[in-house]
Protein backbone atom coordinates (compact mmCIF):
# COMPACT_ATOMS: atom_id res chain seq x y z
CA UNK A 1 0.00 0.00 0.00
CA UNK A 2 1.61 3.19 -0.99
CA UNK A 3 0.76 5.87 1.58
CA UNK A 4 1.38 8.82 -0.50
CA UNK A 5 -2.10 7.73 -2.68
CA UNK A 6 -3.60 6.95 0.35
CA UNK A 7 -3.49 10.12 1.87
CA UNK A 8 -4.00 11.89 -1.66
CA UNK A 9 -6.76 10.10 -1.87
CA UNK A 10 -8.41 11.16 1.32
CA UNK A 11 -8.55 14.54 0.69
CA UNK A 12 -9.28 14.62 -2.47
CA UNK A 13 -12.56 12.58 -1.31
CA UNK A 14 -13.39 14.38 1.81
CA UNK A 15 -12.84 18.02 -0.43
CA UNK A 16 -15.28 16.22 -2.75
CA UNK A 17 -17.53 14.90 0.44
CA UNK A 18 -17.40 18.30 2.67
CA UNK A 19 -18.49 20.40 -0.67
CA UNK A 20 -21.38 18.31 -1.47
CA UNK A 21 -22.74 18.40 2.65
CA UNK A 22 -22.49 22.58 1.76
CA UNK A 23 -24.02 22.08 -1.48
CA UNK A 24 -27.08 19.75 -0.29
CA UNK A 25 -30.70 21.80 0.81
CA UNK A 26 -32.42 24.30 -0.59
CA UNK A 27 -30.90 26.55 -3.34
CA UNK A 28 -32.49 29.85 -1.45
CA UNK A 29 -32.91 28.82 2.23
CA UNK A 30 -30.17 30.47 4.27
CA UNK A 31 -30.51 27.41 7.48
CA UNK A 32 -29.59 24.65 4.99
CA UNK A 33 -25.95 25.84 4.05
CA UNK A 34 -23.23 26.44 6.90
CA UNK A 35 -20.38 28.98 6.32
CA UNK A 36 -18.18 26.51 8.80
CA UNK A 37 -18.92 23.50 6.20
CA UNK A 38 -17.74 26.44 3.32
CA UNK A 39 -14.44 27.32 5.65
CA UNK A 40 -13.70 23.46 6.07
CA UNK A 41 -14.63 22.60 2.49
CA UNK A 42 -12.16 25.39 1.37
CA UNK A 43 -9.45 24.17 3.73
CA UNK A 44 -9.75 20.79 2.71
CA UNK A 45 -9.73 21.52 -1.39
CA UNK A 46 -6.30 23.82 -0.91
CA UNK A 47 -4.83 20.97 1.15
CA UNK A 48 -5.49 18.60 -1.40
CA UNK A 49 -4.60 21.45 -4.08
CA UNK A 50 -1.00 21.30 -1.98
CA UNK A 51 -1.04 17.37 -2.38
CA UNK A 52 -1.22 17.42 -6.41
CA UNK A 53 1.37 19.95 -7.02
CA UNK A 54 4.22 17.17 -6.55
CA UNK A 55 2.92 15.21 -9.52
CA UNK A 56 4.58 15.96 -13.10
CA UNK A 57 1.93 13.58 -15.01
CA UNK A 58 -0.38 14.63 -17.52
CA UNK A 59 -2.98 13.16 -15.17
CA UNK A 60 -1.71 14.76 -12.58
CA UNK A 61 -1.60 18.32 -14.28
CA UNK A 62 -5.12 17.62 -14.94
CA UNK A 63 -6.13 16.99 -10.98
CA UNK A 64 -4.59 19.72 -10.65
CA UNK A 65 -6.37 21.96 -12.66
CA UNK A 66 -9.38 20.48 -11.48
CA UNK A 67 -8.82 21.42 -7.79
CA UNK A 68 -7.67 24.95 -8.64
CA UNK A 69 -11.26 25.52 -10.40
CA UNK A 70 -12.75 24.10 -7.14
CA UNK A 71 -10.42 26.52 -5.16
CA UNK A 72 -11.57 29.45 -7.05
CA UNK A 73 -15.47 28.65 -6.68
CA UNK A 74 -15.34 27.65 -3.48
CA UNK A 75 -13.33 31.04 -2.40
CA UNK A 76 -15.38 32.91 -4.83
CA UNK A 77 -18.34 31.52 -2.78
CA UNK A 78 -16.95 32.85 0.80
CA UNK A 79 -16.06 36.16 -0.87
CA UNK A 80 -19.64 36.72 -2.11
CA UNK A 81 -20.86 35.41 1.57
CA UNK A 82 -18.63 37.55 3.03
CA UNK A 83 -19.70 40.90 0.99
CA UNK A 84 -23.06 40.24 1.34
CA UNK A 85 -23.01 40.01 5.05
CA UNK A 86 -21.09 43.19 5.60
CA UNK A 87 -23.08 45.44 2.95
CA UNK A 88 -26.82 44.41 2.15
CA UNK A 89 -27.02 41.14 3.92
CA UNK A 90 -27.85 37.32 2.73
CA UNK A 91 -31.09 37.17 1.62
CA UNK A 92 -32.32 34.51 -0.54
CA UNK A 93 -31.41 35.93 -4.17
CA UNK A 94 -27.23 35.60 -2.87
CA UNK A 95 -27.14 32.52 -1.42
CA UNK A 96 -28.64 31.04 -4.54
CA UNK A 97 -25.53 32.76 -6.17
CA UNK A 98 -23.18 30.81 -2.84
CA UNK A 99 -24.58 27.47 -3.48
CA UNK A 100 -24.43 28.05 -7.50
CA UNK A 101 -20.59 28.20 -7.59
CA UNK A 102 -20.82 25.90 -4.52
CA UNK A 103 -22.37 23.46 -7.14
CA UNK A 104 -19.23 24.54 -10.03
CA UNK A 105 -16.72 23.46 -7.28
CA UNK A 106 -18.94 20.34 -6.94
CA UNK A 107 -18.68 19.50 -10.15
CA UNK A 108 -14.99 19.68 -10.66
CA UNK A 109 -14.54 18.16 -7.51
CA UNK A 110 -16.70 14.82 -8.84
CA UNK A 111 -14.29 15.26 -12.06
CA UNK A 112 -11.26 14.81 -9.87
CA UNK A 113 -12.16 12.17 -8.35
CA UNK A 114 -13.52 10.12 -11.13
CA UNK A 115 -10.25 10.70 -12.51
CA UNK A 116 -8.16 9.30 -9.41
CA UNK A 117 -10.42 6.29 -9.22
CA UNK A 118 -9.55 5.71 -13.20
CA UNK A 119 -6.04 5.78 -12.70
CA UNK A 120 -6.18 3.67 -9.58
CA UNK A 121 -8.39 1.07 -11.47
CA UNK A 122 -5.54 1.48 -14.70
CA UNK A 123 -2.93 1.38 -12.60
CA UNK A 124 -0.81 -1.97 -12.51
CA UNK A 125 0.17 -3.58 -9.27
Amino acid sequence: MNLDKVISGFFIILAMTLNFGFFYGDIHSIESHSKYELFAAIVINLIATILKLGDKTQLGSVLLATSLVADIQLIAAAVVWTVAVYTSGVNSEIMAVIVSLSGGALLANVTSVALYVGDTLKSKR
